[in-house]
C-alpha cells in the first residue's frame, strides 16, 4: 500500500505515527511538505529532540504536490491548514486517490459541491477525519437514542472550551491554524467536532442562532467565543440543541448533556465517563473509561480508514456528511456576524 500524507504538523505526524503502528515498516508512505519547521512530535504533543520526522519514519518527502501525485498513491491523507484543504482535495480526487481529510473539510463552501460530486461519482472511498465518532461514549449515546432508552429528546447541551495556548506548547498560539482567520481557524471550525455530532445524532439543522466573536484578551483574529443555538428535528419535533465552544477555559471542559422525558444521558468526554438516568432519576447505567488513551480515538479511525480503502467496510463520515457538518458550522459563523437566524438547506450537499 503506497499512502501520501500532505502536511506534517501535529496532526499528520498522529497520522503517521499510527500508519507506523497499524501497518509496519514495509508500506510505503509519502510526505508532500512545502515547510520544514515543525519539530518531531510525541503522542501528548511533546517535542522530540534531535528527531526528523521523515527520517524516523521512512517518509519519502516530495515537495511539489503533482509530483506527490504522479507517485500514483493508493491514498491522499490531508493534514495541513483547513483553507488549504479543498485544493488538495480536489487534485486527489481528479487524479483518482482515495482520500481522508482532516475536519474541517475546508473553511468555506467554495469546491466543496465539486468535491462532493467528484468523489461519489468516482466511488472514491473518501472519509473525513471526525475522530470523536469513534468516542466510547458518544457511541453509547447513539445505541441508547437508538433505541429509545430516554424516551423522547427534548433538549441538549453541549460545551467544549479549552485554553488556547495551551493546545500545543511546542509553537507560539498566535501563529497556530486555530487562531488565524486565513488559515481557516476560530472556534467554530476548530472546535467543529461538536457542529458534527450533533448531525449524526440528529440530524441537519433547520436553523442556527448564534452569537460570540473575539472576546478574551487573546491575541488572535478570529472569534475565541460561541454559543450556538441549534433547532433540531427529532421524530417531527423541533428540539433545542445548544453548544458551547470557547478558547479559554482552564481547566478545559467537554461535556454532554442530552435530556428525555423519560431519563436523561450525561457524558464527559475528556473523562470518558457515561452515566444514565431513567424516568424516577435513578441512576440506571455507569461507565467509566479511566485507562483510555486519548490517540486511541485516532487509531480507531484510522483503521477503519484502511478497512475502507480495502472493501471490507463503508467510509463512516462521509465527504457529503462533512460538507454538512461544515455547512453547520459556517452557518454559525454567519449568525455571530450578522446577529440574526440562519436557515439550512441540504440543496447541494
Amino acid at each position: 500500500m503506497k499512502l501520501l500524507v500532505a502536511g506534517l504538523g501535529g496532526i499528520g505526524q498522529r497520522h503517521v505515527r499510527n500508519l507506523r503502528t497499524l501497518l509496519g515498516p514495509e508500506a510505503e508512505i509519502l510526505a508532500y511538505r512545502v515547510r520544514r519547521d515543525s519539530p518531531t512530535l510525541t503522542d501528548s504533543l511533546g517535542v522530540e529532540p534531535g528527531a526528523e520526522v521523515d527520517e524516523k519514519y521512512g517518509l519519502k518527502v516530495i515537495t511539489d504536490l503533482d509530483a506527490a501525485l504522479g507517485e500514483g498513491p493508493d491514498a491522499v491523507l490531508i493534514c495541513n491548514p483547513s483553507s488549504l484543504h479543498l485544493s488538495i482535495a480536489l487534485k486527489a480526487a481528479h487524479a483518482g486517490a482515495a482520500m481522508f481529510v482532516e475536519k474541517p473539510l475546508s473553511n468555506d463552501l467554495a469546491g466543496v459541491a465539486e468535491l462532493v460530486d467528484l468523489v461519489e461519482s468516482r466511488r472514491l472511498v473518501g472519509l473525513v477525519g471526525y475522530q470523536m465518532r469513534f468516542h466510547p461514549g458518544l457511541r453509547r449515546a447513539h445505541e441508547l437514542l437508538e433505541a429509545g432508552a430516554i424516551g423522547r429528546v427534548v433538549a441538549v447541551r453541549i460545551e467544549v472550551g479549552e485554553y488556547l495556548p495551551g493546545w500545543h506548547t511546542y509553537e507560539d498560539y498566535r501563529q497556530m491554524y486555530a487562531s488565524r482567520a486565513d488559515l481557516g481557524g476560530g472556534v467554530v471550525l476548530s472546535q467543529i467536532h461538536e457542529l458534527d455530532y450533533v448531525y449524526w445524532l440528529f440530524g441537519m439543522p433547520r436553523r442556527v442562532f448564534a452569537l460570540g466573536g473575539h472576546l478574551t484578551r487573546l491575541e488572535v483574529d478570529v472569534e475565541d467565543t460561541a454559543s450556538i443555538l441549534l433547532e433540531c428535528t427529532v421524530d417531527g419535533r423541533a428540539i433545542p440543541v445548544h453548544v458551547h465552544q470557547d478558547y479559554i477555559q482552564r481547566p478545559p471542559s467537554r461535556t454532554c448533556e442530552i435530556i428525555g422525558d423519560a431519563g436523561k444521558i450525561l457524558i464527559d468526554l475528556r473523562q470518558v465517563t457515561l452515566t444514565v438516568f431513567g424516568v424516577e432519576g435513578t441512576m440506571t447505567e455507569s461507565t467509566a473509561n479511566p485507562d483510555f488513551a486519548r490517540n486511541q480515538l485516532f487509531l480507531d479511525e484510522m483503521t477503519h480508514f484502511l478497512a475502507c480503502l480495502e472493501g471490507r467496510e463503508t467510509p463512516s463520515v462521509t465527504i457529503r456528511d462533512g460538507a454538512r457538518s461544515l455547512a453547520i458550522a459556517l452557518a454559525a459563523k454567519e449568525s455571530i456576524a450578522t446577529g440574526q437566524v440562519v436557515e439550512l438547506s441540504q440543496a447541494g450537499l
